[in-house]
């Protein structure tokens, strides 16, 4: 669902002219991601993706690109922002605020096996250490309170199980306030699809755009609740034994994130739970659109709730 801006050749020949990136040879609409337009753009340079921002105003981004810049300076495999001939990474085509980015190595994987899934833990321990030197401060916008918010907007249209677990959900998340864990900037959204493999290692992590100032380990059960996924919305033990080993080979868990480890996999499933809800019920008009199914997230925290092992040894 990522095309809600069409973007023709017509627009965009004199839109790379403002750039030192050749010329047309394709675009192409990017079908994957909820929230922003992509295209991927081909010129006789190399292969970028153009990025249009369909909720983002151009000066609320400058945390997100600069992020990505200081990222990519201190070796973290992301896809450094190009700059215009005017040296502005941030642009402006069909009246949307813009960035270009290369095409990183790899591709999308949908079955990760064990191997991969430790070399996405180290990578974003990696990111997370790296990050500690950023100076941009952002709150997360779909933390705990948008998610009570929001939950309180989908009970109507739930039935009235769902709605129960939903509430009780949202009512245990409120209790704990995790105060006490190590914060920085996390990704907040470094799912499969937003990772690219280069065989075995990690070509690049993209789509920085959820990226925020909060609880480390809150992004690490973000990544391990789609990484290591069964369809049934277990986890598979061999691939989250593998990132949490390739995590804490470069940052090993404090105590207290241990114990909050479990309520945390849960956290990290309920904001999901909600957003897919609301994609689901309260759908963006665009192009390509579809919803993914906000069960899978339910079923994912079911299974977290009955868990006695959660591969921390």
């Amino acid at each position: 669902m990522s095309v809600f801006t069409t973007v023709a050749t017509s627009d965009l020949v004199p839109f790379l002219q403002r750039y030192s990136l050749g010329q047309l040879v394709e675009l192409k609409g990017i079908s994957a991601g909820v929230t922003n337009t992509n295209y991927f753009v081909t010129t006789t340079h190399g292969k970028y993706v153009l990025t249009l921002f369909e909720t983002l105003r151009a000066d609320e981004l400058p945390y997100y690109v600069n992020l990505m810049v200081h990222l990519a300076q201190h070796g973290i495999a992301v896809a450094a922002p190009i700059a215009n001939l005017q040296h502005q990474y941030i642009d402006e085509l069909n009246g949307k605020p813009t960035l270009l980015v290369p095409c990183l190595p790899g591709a999308v994987i949908d079955n990760p096996n064990a191997e991969q899934c430790g070399q996405v833990g180290e990578m974003l321990a990696q990111m997370h250490l790296a990050a500690t030197s950023y100076s941009g401060k952002m709150d997360n916008p779909r933390g705990p309170q948008w998610w009570s918010a929001t939950a309180q907007e989908m009970y109507p249209f739930m039935n009235e199980a769902d709605a129960a677990l939903l509430h009780a959900e949202v009512a245990l998340q409120s209790q704990h306030k995790f105060d006490q864990l190590p914060q920085g900037v996390i990704h907040a959204d470094l799912f499969r699809d937003n990772a690219l493999m280069n065989g075995d290692q990690v070509g690049g992590f993209i789509d920085f755009y959820y990226a925020c100032n909060d609880i480390l380990l809150y992004d690490l059960a973000i990544t391990l609740n789609d990484w290591c996924v069964l369809e049934n919305g277990d986890i598979d033990d061999a691939r989250a034994r593998a990132m949490l080993a390739g995590y804490q080979s470069v940052r090993p868990l404090t105590e207290a994130e241990i114990t909050d480890w479990p309520i945390m996999l849960r956290a990290a499933a309920l904001r999901f739970w909600v957003s897919r809800l609301l994609d689901f019920y309260k759908p963006a008009a665009g192009e390509m659109t579809f919803a993914k199914d906000p069960s899978h997230f339910q079923r994912v925290i079911s299974h977290h709730a009955a868990r006695q092992n959660f591969w921390i040894n």
